[in-house]
């Protein structure tokens, strides 16, 4: 840390009162560059200036800037939040979350008539169309006019009425009734157009406005005896009915609600918020930020900048997970909405799938940042959840121990980053102090050695001088229980966490040397830790496969007059596979280290005569 301050802001902290207040860290120039609350002053503020390099780089980074700060108490946390976001609000310092909104506008095209079409557009140009919005989502935009379309029955193809009528049979959308088919020339242009004026209509209103309309008209061609005409306003009805029930991208239950989700990559994380008012989606922002590792305080960080910035705070806001200050906020947004304002975490139904629904959305625009798939971020924010991690893991090292006889025992450790296998890491080991089918010790000495190798090359940042976020191990609690330990005594925080299988050997569930955790509920952490369990035991059993049949082979060349075990190994050494001794001649074989003239036409008789006789066989 180069921040020449730090003996004089140490010393400044240990005047600081232990009680709440808000805290106030300014630059050399004396801007303010973040503000914050705290439970006990001195205790806060003083955690900014001690271990200094353990930080995170953000926060780090901050501290570098720090010339001095301020601070003041106020009579309760509650009381320190509300000023807290207050002075954010006023100075937008640097280091604080700040949200940005810099979309652009969409629209609702409605071509002219007389066969209007209903597309979603970027732009609002003079070309005699109606146009709804501007909105600022294209999400909304896109959902909206493919929902309306379905229900009212209106094309979406690139054919132009009258011009192309009857030419070709109508396609897959009319038989599955989602188009009217104007192209067979069958529909009168007024019904065409009464269709899209209830579209219109539908997107303006709200949807038990709409359905009345429909109903009404429906009552009123059954009188006349306009029978088809009746069964079409039936149709629509029900299609609206329909999504109305089924379809909670529009339409929801609750009236007036936001829905917030967050996904984590490394240290960049996506907020999602999805709003829906008087029960129709009307919006969907999400924001990016870097350099976060605390996804719990950052989620409450969140809530209270993203509010704080808006004059219209719903009565109810869905939440993906929990955080420390939960009932804190809640009491904060209640009281700037001027009304009971209740933040849930839902466990099941409708509002558990809004949310999984806003997730996936961070998830995905996510992998857009970081050329990763959204099913690899999901997979991964699922995985930290599960466990509890607080973070990503996005490089994770799994082990597996295999043995055939006493003789063959190696250990295998396969990497993944970012979702994905890297094979340039994996690592194969021979095991050394372990004579006996132990795979606990086995399993010892290869984090020992993996560890050790950490020291030796940490100046490297790859290979063994990458430390892993996660470590994952094929087995049970029995496995972690003996790793563990030695990871700690070691002095390493990481994780360690045991792969369960089941009685037909697949996954069942990852556990630690408590209690086990049940993966199978959530699809894409269940796929991922299945593929890594799956790919360390093929990794691991074709290393020892491989070396069962070069120690075989070594003892089979022992057999031969004039070879003993030095010159046994140093032909392996030398030629590396047994399919290249084989297919040497002896003049090559007498050019390996320690070999001679003799040797290597005894060592070439006794390969070929046994090739003959394999094949005679």
């Amino acid at each position: 840390m180069d921040n020449p301050r730090l003996d004089y802001l140490r010393e400044k902290v240990r005047k600081l009162p232990l009680e709440p207040g808000v805290y106030l860290m300014r630059d050399q120039g004396g801007t303010i560059i973040y503000v914050g609350k705290a439970k006990a002053l001195k205790n806060r503020v003083s955690s900014y200036f001690r271990s200094v390099e353990k930080h995170e780089p953000k926060v780090y980074k901050m501290v570098s800037h720090v010339y001095d700060f301020d601070y003041i108490v106020t009579e309760s946390e509650f009381e320190a939040l509300v000023l807290e976001c207050s002075l954010i609000k006023e100075h937008s310092p640097k280091y604080n979350i700040l949200l940005k909104d810099d979309k652009g506008y969409h629209y609702v095209r409605v071509s002219p008539g007389p066969w209007s079409k209903i597309t979603a557009v970027k732009q609002r140009i003079e070309d005699g169309s109606t146009y709804l919005g501007p909105y600022t989502s294209s999400f909304v935009v896109s959902q909206t006019v493919d929902e309306v379309n379905k229900v009212f029955q209106l094309p979406t193809c690139s054919k132009k009425f009258p011009q192309d009528f009857r030419r070709g049979r109508p396609c897959l959308n009319y038989y599955i009734k989602q188009c009217m088919a104007p192209c067979q020339g069958k529909i009168r242009q007024e019904d065409y157009m009464e269709a899209v004026s209830n579209a219109m209509d539908f997107m303006r209103g709200s949807t038990q406005d709409t359905l009345e309309m429909l109903k009404g008209r429906m009552e009123q061609a059954a009188q006349a005896m306009e029978f088809e005409k009746a069964a079409r306003y039936r149709d629509r009805i029900q299609a609206i009915e329909k999504i109305s029930s089924h379809q909670k991208v529009i339409f929801s239950r609750v009236p007036e609600q936001d829905i917030i989700a967050f996904a984590q990559s490394g240290d960049t994380v996506c907020a999602v918020v999805i709003q829906y008012r008087s029960q129709r989606l009307v919006d969907k922002q999400d924001y990016l930020f870097g350099e976060i590792q605390d996804l719990e305080g950052f989620r409450s960080d969140f809530i209270l900048r993203y509010y704080s910035q808006r004059t219209e705070i719903p009565k109810n806001i869905y939440l993906d997970s929990g955080f420390e200050d939960f009932e804190l906020v809640e009491r904060y947004l209640s009281e700037r909405a001027g009304r009971r304002v209740v933040l849930h975490i839902p466990q099941k139904g409708e509002q558990l799938q809004l949310v999984q629904m806003a997730y996936h959305n961070a998830a995905q625009r996510l992998s857009h940042e970081t050329a990763r798939t959204g099913r690899e971020v999901a997979a991964l924010d699922e995985l930290a959840r599960l466990l509890g991690l607080g973070y990503t893991p996005s490089y994770i090292e799994a082990y597996d121990i295999s043995n055939i006889g006493s003789a063959t025992i190696v250990g295998g450790m396969v990497v993944f980053e970012n979702g994905r296998p890297l094979k340039s890491a994996y690592k194969k080991f021979s095991i050394r102090s372990v004579s006996s089918p132990d795979d606990y010790a086995c399993m010892q000495e290869v984090l020992e050695r993996r560890l050790k190798r950490y020291y030796e090359e940490k100046d490297t940042g790859s290979s063994f001088g990458r430390l892993p976020d996660l470590i994952l191990l094929d087995g049970g609690k029995g496995h972690v229980s003996t790793v563990e330990p030695l990871v700690r005594g070691m002095g390493f925080s990481i994780p360690v966490f045991g792969m369960v299988k089941d009685d037909r050997h697949r996954t069942r569930a990852i556990t630690s040397d408590g209690a086990e955790i049940s993966i199978q509920s959530t699809r894409s952490a269940f796929t991922l830790v299945s593929t890594i369990q799956d790919e360390v035991h093929r990794f691991t059993i074709g290393y020892s496969k491989n070396k069962h049949s070069k120690t075989s082979f070594e003892s089979a060349l022992i057999q031969v007059e004039g070879i003993g075990a030095t010159r046994a190994k140093n032909l392996m050494k030398h030629f590396k596979t047994i399919k290249a001794i084989r297919e040497a001649d002896a003049d090559t074989l007498r050019q390996a280290p320690g070999m001679n003239t003799a040797s290597a036409e005894n060592l070439y008789r006794y390969l070929h005569t046994q090739d003959a006789q394999e094949q005679n066989s």
